[in-house]
């Protein structure tokens, strides 16, 4: 009898992505969890002006920035970030 094949399973685990720009039009998140494809995540504006998503991730690292009216903005409640090929920045995410 060959031995059975023992699969994992990696959980994963809600991540919530929020900015505070009361004035934009227009939020959206890209990053390396969706091939930097800003409109697989638009995100919505509550009535304070904050803009959030959810997603589930599994365990990893991952990089992401907001686009904010059409202009890539890192996020200032994350001050963990790794430079990319433009010569700015990208926050970092890491789910354990």
């Amino acid at each position: 009898m060959a031995p059975k094949s023992i699969k994992t399973k990696t959980k994963r685990r809600r991540a919530i992505f929020s900015l505070e720009a009361p004035d934009a039009n227009q939020v959206l998140l890209g990053g390396d969890f969706n091939q930097w494809n800003e409109n697989a995540h638009p995100m919505k504006k509550d009535e304070s002006g904050m803009w959030k998503t959810a997603l589930m991730l599994e365990p990893g690292r991952y990089e992401y920035k907001f686009l904010v009216d059409g202009q890539w903005r890192n996020d200032p409640n994350n001050d963990q970030t790794c430079a990319n090929r433009f010569g700015t920045h990208n926050n970092v995410l890491v789910i354990s």
